[in-house]
């Protein structure tokens, strides 16, 4: 049995994943330009999947945004378990695919939160949708919350770092299929998108390490929405918020781009 044609069906669900993000993110990005959907105690992103449920055909847009994002975790793991990309089995290579495998669970926690809405699974709605607040409760129990929160800060650092490398770097153009005119276009979006995703884990890092110099409890893990909040709070926060608005708009469309022509090698895994 060839393995590789078992896995064919891996790239139109991870260009449909692609697709699903670039929604959610289009959606937000939108709200916070309007003024909206930036509540601190709720998850922003599931504020965009429940504007996306208040559209005409609501229902019908939720079950489309749940293949996607089920597309899209089963080629985040494909791409952490099997090294699609050649990162390499070294300390950053294996930091990135860790970081693959985050954003997996991340994402998979929306998709479960989708079908409670649609009605399929049963249970609360609760929770930050980063993906990971049982993980770090149980973790702080162990080594303490203080701990977990230096350990989120630097994950969180790291994150930010690389995406402005990816940016800066146009790293991003190493997976894309696409001739040199239409990269003309791309760049600017692809920079500014993934600067202004860069620019949430920034304020993500520096909300967790002000958790840490405070010794404050990391049950409660900061999320989009914490983030959001805490940009529109520093000084001429209403037009950074702006700013950050269009630039998620940007990342959407970045998403879309990768949807289009992103190298999607699953044949290397």
């Amino acid at each position: 049995m060839n393995l590789k044609n078992q896995m064919k069906w891996i790239e139109p669900l991870a260009r449909f994943g692609y697709a699903a993000r670039g929604l959610v993110y289009l959606v937000l990005g939108i709200l916070i330009v309007a003024g909206a959907g930036v509540s601190r105690n709720g998850s922003a992103m599931r504020e965009a999947v429940n504007t996306l449920r208040e559209q005409p055909f609501g229902q019908t847009l939720l079950w489309l945004l749940v293949v996607g994002l089920i597309g899209y975790v089963a080629w985040r793991l494909v791409q952490a378990a099997f090294d699609t990309d050649k990162h390499g089995t070294g300390a950053k290579g294996i930091g990135i695919r860790a970081g693959l495998f985050i954003s997996a669970a991340t994402y998979a926690t929306l998709a479960l939160y989708t079908l409670t809405l649609l009605g399929i699974v049963g249970g609360g709605t609760g929770g930050g949708g980063q993906g990971g607040g049982d993980a770090t409760t149980w973790l702080a129990t162990i080594v303490g919350a203080r701990w977990v929160a230096a350990i989120l800060c630097a994950a969180f650092a790291v994150a930010a770092i690389a995406h402005f490398v990816k940016a800066f770097g146009r790293k991003y153009a190493d997976h894309m299929v696409v001739d040199g005119d239409k990269m003309k276009i791309i760049d600017p979006v692809s920079i500014v998108g993934l600067c202004a995703r860069g620019a949430v884990f920034v304020a993500l890092a520096a909300l967790t390490f002000y958790r840490f110099r405070t010794a404050g409890g990391a049950t409660n893990t900061p999320g989009l929405a914490e983030a959001l909040s805490f940009i529109r709070g520093l000084p001429m926060g209403s037009i950074l918020l702006t700013a950050m608005g269009i630039g998620l708009i940007a990342f959407a469309l970045y998403s879309f781009i990768e949807a289009r022509w992103r190298r999607i090698n699953w044949e290397d895994a």
